[in-house]
Parts: structure tokens; C-alpha cells; sequence
């Protein structure tokens, strides 16, 4: 089983694996992420393997060491978090379209922040004054956020407004992000359900044959990679060649990458949209 997708602490586990892992079952504990961002780590006190964000819904499974391990709702990804990150379930009612913003002490553009605030992220506004959101954590500039329900369409602009982002393994936000915290950023602002890891991306779409057209919102893979088709000539992707998000001709990007040990692409997979 794929630790990643498998709510098993190693001492406990949702009641889905009854009967294939031995464990206490427990139904677990909704909360959601109050921190702006938090990383999901391997073990407690261990490697980042994704980020969560403030708003995030996800079910405690287990607590130990000052960590909890945790479901996260948006993707099935499993992983150990700061207690200190998880606070009570969450109603949001709007989602941070900006690629960063920040949350104010009072609603006026001169008040101290309080702190950054990732794209993606989910709020509840309680009320608006003037042309800020009061929100439990703080006030929030309105054009900085989308009703829930608010969705852009073109998953590539969305990952577009990564560029120069610069690269963190495991990264998920502007502030440093990894290829497929670019995809599933992108995918997620558009209402798309997207894994976490780009070898559970590849089971995203409908396949592609080597000598298929490209179009604008397919994906590219590697082992270990994973890039946006831009268009015809150029892929969008967040790499540690230039440790940034950037274009890449596409044809380049195949020869830099095989010579550079990275094997040549493995898939290519074009999504459905509904």
C-alpha cells in the first residue's frame, strides 16, 4: 500500500482498511489546517513531503510526538503535521484567487500584516469593510479573493501565474514549489480534482501516443516530473534547472533532461475537462 493514500498511522487507521492492515479503527477527527501554510512530513519531525494550506480539510487519525497524522480532503494525501497546525472544522466561503496576499490587523491597506497568505487558500468571510474581508484570522483584500464556488477555467493561466515561483521540493505555494505542487495548484483553483505527486498525476487524463499532437493543458511526465503544455512549442513547468518556474521549448526540455540522466518522457496524458 501506498503510504501517501493510506490512512494507517502504523497504530491506527480509518475504518476503509478494515481487514487489511492490523490497527485500532477509528473514525478520526475532522479539523482543517489555521496555519497559512504547513508541511505534511514523512514521519514526525521528518522530510516535507507536501504542504497544506490554511482552510485545508482533513481528518486526525492519530496524535503522537506533538505531531498529528492526518487525511487531507482535497487529495487523499496522508501525512504527519505540527499539532499547532490544526484547528476546528472550517465553513469556507472564498479562496485566495491572488498568488499571494497577506491578512491585515484591521481593514486598511496601512494596518501591520499579520501574515502571508498562499493562493489556494480558504477563508470564511464574516462581513466586508469597504474593500476588505473580515475573516476569523484577519481582514483580507476582496480582490484578492474568489467565492468558493468561483472558478477560473484554463488550468495552464492559473499555473502561468507561478512564473519566476522559485523551486521547493514539495513546495506548494509562490513562495517555492515543486512540478506537481504546479499542477495540482492549478488544477485544484479550477475545481479539478489532482493528487499530490506526479506519479499519481500520471493516472490524470486520457493517454496520449508518442506521435500525438500536442495541445495547450496536456501533460508531459518524466520519471519524477511532471510539466504543463503551454502550446505547441513550449512546456510551463517548475524544475530544478533553473529552480524557478519557467517555459521550456519542448524540444529542448526532452534532450536537456535525457542527457542529464532524467530518461526520456514516459507519458503523456491529456485532460478531460468537464
Amino acid at each position: 500500500m501506498d503510504r501517501r493514500s493510506t490512512p494507517f498511522s502504523g497504530r491506527f487507521a480509518l475504518p476503509s482498511l478494515r481487514g487489511r492492515v492490523e490497527a485500532t479503527l477509528t473514525e478520526g477527527k475532522a479539523g482543517s489546517v489555521r496555519l497559512p501554510l504547513a508541511d505534511l512530513l514523512a514521519h514526525p519531525g521528518g522530510a516535507r513531503d507536501r504542504q497544506v494550506l490554511l482552510g485545508d480539510a482533513v481528518t486526525v487519525i492519530d496524535l503522537q510526538d506533538g505531531h498529528a497524522f492526518v487525511q487531507a480532503a482535497k487529495d487523499g494525501y496522508c501525512g504527519w503535521l505540527a499539532e499547532d497546525a490544526i484547528g476546528p472544522p472550517m465553513q469556507p466561503t472564498h479562496w485566495v484567487s491572488a498568488r499571494s496576499s497577506h491578512l491585515y490587523t484591521a481593514p486598511k491597506v496601512q494596518a501591520p500584516e499579520v501574515a502571508a497568505l498562499p493562493f489556494g487558500a480558504r477563508l470564511t468571510v464574516r462581513a466586508s469593510r469597504g474593500s476588505f474581508a473580515e475573516t476569523p484570522f484577519g481582514h483580507v483584500p476582496m480582490a484578492h479573493l474568489r467565492k468558493l464556488e468561483d472558478r477560473p477555467r484554463d488550468p495552464v493561466s492559473v499555473a502561468e501565474g507561478f512564473l519566476g515561483a522559485p523551486y521547493l521540493w514539495g513546495g506548494n505555494s509562490a513562495a517555492g514549489l515543486d512540478c506537481s505542487g504546479l499542477v495540482q495548484a492549478a488544477m485544484l483553483a479550477c475545481g479539478l480534482p489532482c493528487p499530490g505527486d506526479s506519479d499519481q498525476q500520471q493516472a490524470l487524463g486520457q493517454p496520449l501516443s508518442d506521435g500525438a499532437a500536442l495541445e495547450r493543458g496536456d501533460l508531459l511526465f518524466w520519471k519524477g516530473h511532471v510539466a504543463w503544455v503551454a502550446d505547441k512549442r513550449r512546456i510551463l513547468h517548475a524544475n530544478g534547472h533553473t529552480m524557478s518556474v519557467t517555459f521550456e521549448p519542448i524540444a529542448s526540455a526532452i534532450a536537456r533532461i535525457l542527457a542529464q540522466d532524467g530518461g526520456p518522457v514516459i507519458a503523456r496524458r491529456r485532460l478531460v475537462m468537464s
